[in-house]
């Protein structure tokens, strides 16, 4: 079990990562890579994710074993601005650093030589790591961003509402079930027994879609302290390849692909697409609410919402989180792209988002012992 000791400045800089963070995601996404695990949440992404891969995973193997230690250099604060970001920040990782936790991985005599000469200043090495996360991260996650953001939004939206109807208390209380908070102990489970005191350094929380079961946090005690959990899932997982757009349910209308490249922006448009109903059910989902929230909200019954919800959902446009007792909706990129009418060119599933540059507020962690 893992103990994270918050004080009164602790639980005041307590904050949620404001979008995925682009290495976190990639390493902890090798590790579902390797499980032979037959599922929906990720099973059709691994095998169309193993059919694009050309050798990368050989060669990230000995520096990210499948399970246990991996070293924390490989998810750099910058990580959260977006791959290129963290990029840089990996390659201006200290030599002395690399070497200490290369030293920790649990086969470090047995490291191929170019992993082993990541510490000796040489460009070469630090060029062949980077080159190879890069192709990696472009073809087992990149593809799948939009959908990645979108259930970290979801998450994002149902911690908001928590922190809103019970503060931090509430926040850390509404967190899976693998966290239990007993004040000021945040109880995680986790492989090895261990206390994570913040001293006033606060926690960066970031949910993950390719963390799986126990959270994930830095080895190094002196690091930022952030704490990376799995967010919920869909059923499917990940269920278009990229460059496939979602179909509309039926009654949803044939042409919302075109219409949110060529402008459908107002309420009355969307109307005749989609029908006024599931229109004003679209426009109320908005920053996310509940069922009884949306049947409240539209003016119809709470089996009408949830019918409506459940058609948005197939169509891919609305996401669907449980929140204890209650069902939370939100937007997904699509959703969104079609409810403020997209712009000519623009890019609302099936490719890499462009992520704006964010001001850099904690790092990313690493669920290693």
């Amino acid at each position: 079990m893992l103990r994270v000791h918050f004080s009164e400045l602790d639980l005041a800089r307590l904050r949620m990562a404001v979008r995925p963070d682009a290495l976190w995601e990639t390493v902890l996404s090798f590790h579902r890579l390797r499980e032979n695990r037959a599922e929906s949440v990720y099973g059709k992404w691994r095998s169309e994710a193993r059919n694009r891969l050309n050798g990368e995973a050989r060669l990230l193997a000995p520096l990210i074993p499948l399970r246990g230690y991996f070293p924390d250099f490989l998810t750099p604060a910058e990580g959260v601005i977006g791959c290129d970001a963290a990029m840089s920040a990996l390659r201006a990782t200290p030599g002395e650093r690399l070497n200490a936790e290369l030293a920790g991985l649990p086969a470090a005599r047995a490291l191929p030589g170019w992993i082993r000469d990541l510490g000796e200043g040489e460009r070469k090495p630090m060029d062949r790591l980077i080159r190879t996360l890069r192709t990696y991260h472009q073809a087992a996650v990149a593809p799948y961003w939009p959908h990645i953001q979108a259930r970290i939004e979801a998450d994002r939206v149902a911690r908001g509402r928590a922190l809103l109807d019970g503060g931090v208390d509430g926040l850390l209380a509404s967190l899976p079930a693998t966290m239990r908070w007993r004040a000021p102990v945040l109880e995680v489970d986790y492989p090895v027994d261990r206390d994570l005191r913040l001293r006033g350094r606060g926690l960066l929380l970031l949910p993950s879609f390719f963390c799986r079961g126990a959270p994930v946090t830095f080895r190094n005690p002196d690091l930022t302290p952030v704490l990376v959990y799995p967010v919920e899932h869909a059923p499917c997982g990940l269920p278009l390849r990229p460059g496939q757009r979602p179909a509309l349910a039926p009654g949803a209308g044939a042409g919302a692909g075109a219409a949110s490249a060529s402008g459908v922006g107002s309420a009355r448009t969307l109307g005749k697409l989609v029908g006024q109903t599931r229109s004003a059910v679209l426009l109320e989902v908005g920053g996310g609410c509940t069922t009884s929230e949306l049947a409240r909200r539209v003016g119809v019954s709470l089996a009408s919402a949830s019918q409506h919800a459940s058609v948005l959902r197939e169509a891919g446009l609305v996401h669907t989180l449980r929140q204890g007792s209650a069902v939370l909706h939100t937007l997904t990129p699509l959703g969104a792209a079609l409810l403020r009418g997209g712009a000519p060119g623009e890019r609302v599933f099936g490719s890499p988002a462009q992520l704006p540059p964010v001001a850099t507020s904690g790092r990313g962690p690493s669920g290693r012992g």
